[in-house]
């Protein structure tokens, strides 16, 4: 992922907006491929909570994942306006395609450096540690996750992780 100074211009920071679970959450323009109407998706039985199904994308095989769960904000029921938001980040040092469902994608704004705060270390509503930053736009928190945070934690599923285990 590209530093938050190197993503931005004269204007800002370009993100795109979008909602999930009635909070705004927004990523760097520069991370985003596609946005897509709901597909088919594949469950993957034992998979991480929040990264638990993958979707054909343009011939590849690609996960899915759900910010809802990953911030603790729990499920929701997917509506007319939810969307999947195809996003390229580097793990592991390779660019990797990742779906992020999206109960409503809003636009590209520009938010200014100067808005752009380090997460309180109290108070807040989401898991800090996968918060890279918060701005302040028309009055209201925007949420910038920290997504190689959040899937260098993705972890292997419970019994997979335990498989790996010696036995004494």
């Amino acid at each position: 992922m590209t530093d938050i100074q190197t993503a931005a211009n004269d204007d800002g920071l370009q993100v795109l907006t979008f909602d999930v679970r009635g909070e705004t959450f927004a990523l760097e323009a520069g991370l985003v491929r596609e946005i897509l109407d709901l597909q088919s998706e594949t469950e993957v039985p034992g998979a991480a909570p929040f990264v638990d199904a993958v979707m054909n994308f343009r011939g590849k095989v690609i996960p899915v994942a759900d910010l809802r769960l990953a911030f603790g904000l729990g499920r929701a029921d997917d509506t007319q306006d939810s969307r999947i938001v195809v996003i390229e980040l580097e793990l592991d040092g390779d660019p990797t395609l990742i779906g992020l469902r999206a109960d409503r994608v809003h636009e590209v704004a520009s938010l200014p450096l100067d808005a752009l705060e380090p997460p309180p270390p109290i108070g807040m509503r989401w898991r800090q540690d996968y918060v890279s930053k918060i701005a302040r736009r028309a009055g209201e928190p925007v949420v910038l996750p920290d997504l190689p945070r959040i899937f260098a934690e993705r972890g292997a599923p419970v019994a997979a992780a335990s498989a790996l285990q010696p036995v004494s």
